[in-house]
Order: structure tokens, then sequence, then C-alpha cells
């Protein structure tokens, strides 16, 4: 059906967004982007691009503590975990919060991703369309997202919008933390490209699986490996079982629009995000690959987060301001008293064509996504109304 719809994905409550090609569902709790995915009758199979968390995932304001600590592990991250999955909101801060912010009951993450959102649907013909919206009492930010997929269109527009019930000043990170996984990241399938430049691997290793040499700078897309001396292709998904690694990128300062690609060759699909590198100038890189035993993990999962934001690493708000800017480019979001600060970005599912056997790039020209291969041609075009306007600055 086309159109917006209150469904159940996976026994959660949700909303499914759709027209006749793809469909989106968003999650009631938290907010998460479930799925992203063509609709069966194309040519394409009927892939989740997006992540889909191999535990079971439960309502945020309906899971007991002790119901946490037994299925999701250690209380700063269990609320979180039990109900993330696929692309998923950090706002207020990203990574673990302050020993103050602990105190008050807070977790990893910041507050949108465990709290339950208000969606609500009405659009003007030929758009499917809904505005999720949430209150972050602790943070004191108020929150909403909207929306839209055009009709004959593989893209879902997304215009969030943040504001400062503060009455003073208010520095936090605002990060997208999309993770996908299989069945569309697959060893020696799958590639993952992103506009970045340079980058820096985390300062405190892997839990003792650690995939990468740990506090070191380096040019994207080669990272150091644990050992000091061998280089990592961060390109390739899921190259070495049971480790992972967390790294933060610069996405290019050349570039207005950045991109993230997330490519199956086997399976010929695709899926592409652009967003506007004043909102959204960093980007991690975290990859789990079956290497975190404990609960939820359990030695089974594989995930890979190209999570674009306003920081560079998940190291928490007041470490992060600590650290200040790197690569001289700013680290955080400042807001006044009251004031709103708006971001755009957009993603599309797409096939890649018998007969391309590169993909390097994409960008927004007119009304086309543009996918570009080694030698710079646009290989692949993709309906977008009005996506170049959409992220242009303002």
């Amino acid at each position: 059906m086309k159109g917006v719809d209150a469904i159940r994905w996976k026994n959660r409550d949700a909303i499914r967004i759709s027209n006749e090609i793809v469909e989106l569902v968003a999650l009631r709790g938290g907010g998460h982007v479930a799925a992203f995915s063509f609709l069966g009758h194309r040519e394409s199979p009927r892939v989740n691009a997006l992540w889909e968390a191999p535990w079971e995932t439960r309502e945020p304001d309906e899971t007991s503590a002790e119901e946490l600590s037994s299925f999701y592990g250690a209380e700063e991250a269990a609320k979180f975990l039990a109900s993330y999955t696929g692309h998923s909101l950090c706002l207020d801060y990203f990574g673990a919060p302050s020993v103050e912010r602990r105190a008050t009951g807070a977790g990893l993450h910041g507050e949108a991703g465990v709290l339950r959102w208000n969606w609500s649907d009405a659009a003007p013909h030929g758009v499917a369309y809904s505005c999720g919206s949430v209150n972050l009492p602790l943070a004191g930010l108020a929150f909403e997202r909207e929306i839209r997929l055009r009709d004959g269109e593989p893209v879902a527009f997304f215009c969030e919008t943040v504001t400062n019930r503060n009455d003073a000043v208010h520095a936090f990170d605002w990060v997208q933390h999309v993770t996908f996984g299989p069945p569309l990241l697959t060893e020696g399938a799958s590639v993952l490209i992103a506009s970045a430049d340079r980058g820096m691997t985390f300062p405190f290793g892997y839990e003792g699986h650690a995939m990468l040499d740990s506090a070191r700078m380096f040019d994207c897309p080669w990272a150091p490996g644990a050992d000091g001396m061998s280089t990592i292709d961060l390109r390739r998904p899921f190259s070495e079982p049971e480790k992972g690694f967390i790294a933060g990128v610069r996405l290019d300062p050349q570039r207005e629009v950045e991109f993230l690609l997330a490519v199956n060759w086997q399976m010929r699909l695709g899926i592409v995000y652009l967003f506007r590198r004043r909102d959204f100038p960093w980007m991690t890189l975290w990859e789990e690959n079956r290497a975190r035993k404990d609960a939820p993990w359990s030695g089974r999962t594989q995930a890979r987060g190209m999570e674009f934001g306003t920081c560079p690493l998940p190291l928490g708000r007041d470490e992060t301001s600590r650290r200040g800017p790197v690569f001289d480019t700013p680290n955080e979001c400042v807001l006044s008293a009251n004031e709103t600060k708006q971001a755009r970005y957009l993603t599309a599912l797409f096939e890649i064509p018998d007969g391309v056997v590169s993909i390097v790039g994409a960008d927004a020209v007119k009304n086309k996504i543009i996918i570009l291969d080694e030698n710079g041609a646009a290989v692949i075009s993709i309906n977008a109304t009005g996506c170049q306007s959409y992220l242009s600055p303002e």
C-alpha cells in the first residue's frame, strides 16, 4: 500500500512510508529507521539495506531493568542496545554519558534512541510523508525528523530540526548512526565508500580484539593495522574475523555535499546517502565482526557503522570538547538559547546494471543522484526531484 501506515515490525510499533518502488520503516520506540528496501515485485530481491539486530529488540519504555541486564549487557549501554537497529539518532552526545549525566540515568548515545517518538502524517498529492518528533528532557532539546518519498523515486528525503530549549548556550553532538550488515554486506562481495580524506583511530583499542592500531592518524581509506606495520583497507567489510575497530574520518573539505555508499556486487544492489558537509563534517567507522562475546552480541554479530555527524569519535561530549577541533574541523554543534538548526540529507536505493564494474562516488545534479565510476563517469542515474537544490547551502 502506498502512503503511510501504522504497522508492527518484528513485534515493534512502527510506521511504514512507501511508494510503488520502495518502503521505509521507522520505529516509534527510539525513532530508529529499521528498514529501507525495494518492494518485492521488482527484479531486485526484497533486501533490507540497513542492519538488523540479530537479537530480539524491545520497546525502550517497556523493558524492565532486570530484562535489560539479563539480555542486553551492562546498564550503561543496555537500554540503547535493547531498542537499536538500522539507522539510529545519537543526540545530545555520542558515546558514553558523563559522570554527571550517568547519575541521572542517562546511557549510551543520549536520549533520542531510547524515548518514544510521536509520528504524524500529512502531505500533498504524490508524496508519502511522516514527521517524527521527540523531546529530550535531560538535554533540553526538541527534535523533529521529516521523511518524504515522492512517487516513482527510490529516494527518501530527510529534514531534521533541533531546537535548544535551554536558557543558555548548549553544545552537543548530532550523529546519524547508520549501520549496515548482512545480507547487503558480505566479505568479498561488498564495498563501502565515503567522501573522506583523513582519519584517526580510536584511542582505546577494541576491548582486546582491535583490528587497528590505537591513536594513529592516517590517509583514507588505508588505516594502520593492530601490529603497527600493516595497512587495512577500510572499504572492505569483515576482512578479519573476531576483530573490530572504531575510527573517525574527516569528510572532504573541498565538497559541499558528502556521500556514503554501500554496495553488494553479487546482488548488484546498493544504497547511497548524500548530506551537506555544513551539517555533518565527520564520519565514525565502526565494525563488529563477531568479536564481542558478551550479551547481546554473543559472538554472532556482524555490523559496520558509517555514522555521519558533528564529531569524529564516540568519546562522549565532555571528552570530545576537551580534545577540541581536529584537522581544522569543528567537532560540535552549538546553539544559543531557543535557537534552532536544520539539517538535510537523503538516501536512495539503486540496482547496478550489467557492465558497471566500478563505483567510487556519488553526487546530486539537478533532479538526479548520479553514481560515478573510477573514471568519473556517471554510470547510474537515480531520479530524485529537486535533490541538488535540497542539499544546497542555505
